[in-house]
């Protein structure tokens, strides 16, 4: 797996799970519990992780969406 994006922004993930499963390309969202722990104030970044081989056609549906990527 392969960090994409890095956000504490809930709506910003939820975009970026919609675009990237509209492009058939599978990701998976980590650090849901740490949030759930501090309290949901939005302290800690959740991260959206994909397969490597996704990679490069997940930050180019990003990009082309206006969703800075951290890769």
């Amino acid at each position: 797996m392969k960090l994409l994006l890095r956000s504490t922004d809930p709506a910003t993930l939820a975009f970026a799970r919609a675009l990237l499963q509209g492009e058939g390309i599978d990701c998976f969202e980590m650090d849901v519990n740490m949030s759930v722990l501090e309290g949901g104030i939005g302290i800690f970044p959740r991260r959206l992780m994909v397969r490597e081989r996704d990679h490069v056609a997940a930050m180019r549906a990003l990009r082309d969406n206006g969703i800075e990527v951290d890769a």
